[in-house]
């Protein structure tokens, strides 16, 4: 069974009409993720709690108490986020025998509180630690967009999230982005990818990475679809109207610094063709120089980065002790890089962030928007970089790049499709904000959509 690619939007019209029956679309969303051919996408089906939560929506929708536009709607959960009754396994084999949560973690709660129905939770990169997607203890779901007969890298680390979006098997998944991990996979797999401002959800009940740096946001279809996530994630009933932006009404900054360095010329064309067409729509825009990227990567080589301190902290018992042969080794070999660390390092990491954070924003135009190819290349083969550790690593920090400049300095930011690169594997136009610019960010993004593919 195969199901057409809907958008949040197209079942909400459905379902609110009548035309569509929420335990129907519960069935036929489960039926198609158990009979797809890729079995790592999903890692546990929640199928009681959808068909409950589904029969709840039904009978809201009969009796005329519909909960909005999200009531019904089916949704997918990363491994990152408690759900009560389950161990919160984070995509690795040493939590699967944890203790199960007691409780839905706060965001769960939120669009649980919408009316959401959860079909189940999807694969992501062990603890959430690499770019790429790949997963040995779950398998590695394959990017949908691959050419027939190869496996093409899903990005991570919400790998799960973007595919099972992409495939048409939910209209919505949420993930966490650390260093890209939303936008990632939605550049990979050709979907939007919201990462949110850092703190604009409540993290109760998500596992953290490097809490410095972890924020949250929705893979969907479309820009609508995730103005009406945000809102129900942070308890609003209802989405307030964007600002209704054309090209013309933005301004638009292209940074020469970092974002383009050995990019793909089939990468950097199509965002090119991208931003001719919204100059031809009026669009203002300018490319300038941000010394400020290339200072955070000299920050990182000086004294060791946020992310890596931190997993660290976190993971020391785990792989310092015999957990760590049940882990993927390039995830315990990467989060060891923190041992090296010094605390001095951290603090000189963390005053050098609040310097190049407030000398980017004073750089930046108050109503500037900056736009740039989300990632410099498509997604790769899989087997290449199983078959190469250096080929690995050296592809997971290219593919981390230019997303992880925006968690380091404090942005918010979405990827949208923007096109094909080599192979007709999709390109992302990533548009960023400093923090707290999530309207405006998001606004812009419904602006340019239908302009650039």
């Amino acid at each position: 069974m195969t199901t057409e690619p809907r958008s949040i939007a197209q079942l909400s019209v459905l379902l609110q009409s009548g035309a569509l029956d929420p335990v129907a679309l519960a069935e036929e969303t489960l039926a198609a993720i158990r009979s797809h051919p890729d079995a790592a996408i999903f890692t546990v089906l929640l199928e009681e709690r959808a068909k409950a939560e589904a029969e709840a929506a039904r009978r809201r929708l009969r009796e005329g108490r519909s909960r909005g536009v999200l009531d019904g709607v089916p949704i997918a959960w990363k491994d990152l986020f408690d759900i009560a009754g389950l161990p919160t396994t984070a995509g690795s084999r040493v939590l699967k025998d944890a203790a199960p949560a007691g409780r839905d973690a706060a965001v769960v709660q939120a669009l649980a509180g919408a009316g959401m129905v959860s079909v189940g939770r999807v694969n992501m990169s062990e603890f959430a630690f690499s770019g790429l997607g790949i997963n040995p203890h779950y398998g590695t779901p394959r990017n949908p967009a691959s050419p027939a007969g190869e496996h093409r890298i899903p990005g991570g680390s919400s790998s799960g999230s973007g595919v099972a979006v992409a495939a048409g098997l939910v209209p919505v998944s949420i993930g966490t982005d650390t260093g890209g991990s939303v936008r990632i996979p939605a550049a990979f797999n050709g979907i939007v990818g919201y990462k949110a401002t850092r703190g604009r959800y409540a993290m109760d009940g998500v596992f953290p990475l490097a809490k410095s740096l972890d924020s949250l946001g929705p893979l969907c279809r479309t820009v609508q679809d995730a103005v009406w996530i945000d809102a129900a994630m942070r308890g609003q009933a209802a989405a307030g109207p964007l600002p209704r932006l054309s090209p013309a009404d933005l301004s638009f900054v292209i940074p020469e610094t970092v974002f383009f360095d050995g990019a793909e010329p089939e990468v950097a064309a199509a965002f090119e063709a991208s931003v001719e067409r919204l100059a031809r729509a009026g669009a203002r825009i300018r490319r300038q120089a941000f010394p400020e990227f290339s200072a955070v990567f000299d920050v990182m080589a000086r004294h060791g980065a946020l992310v890596t301190a931190e997993a660290f902290a976190l993971h020391r018992a785990r792989i310092t002790g015999p957990a760590a042969a049940e882990m993927d080794p390039r995830v315990v070999k990467r989060t060891l890089l923190g041992e090296k660390i010094a605390l001095s390092d951290y603090l000189e990491t963390l005053a050098a962030r609040e310097r190049l954070t407030a000398a980017f924003e004073a750089r930046l135009g108050t109503q500037d928007i900056l736009i740039s190819p989300t990632l410099p290349h498509v997604a790769p083969a899989v087997q290449p970089l199983l078959d190469d550790e250096d080929l690995f690593f050296q592809t997971n920090g290219k593919t981390l790049r230019n997303t992880l400049v925006g968690n380091f300095l404090d942005w918010c930011g979405v990827s949208l499709p923007c096109g094909t690169g080599a192979d007709g594997m999709p390109v992302g136009f990533l548009l960023s904000r400093p923090k707290d610019s999530d309207e405006r960010v998001l606004a812009a993004a419904a602006a340019v959509d239908g302009w650039l593919r």
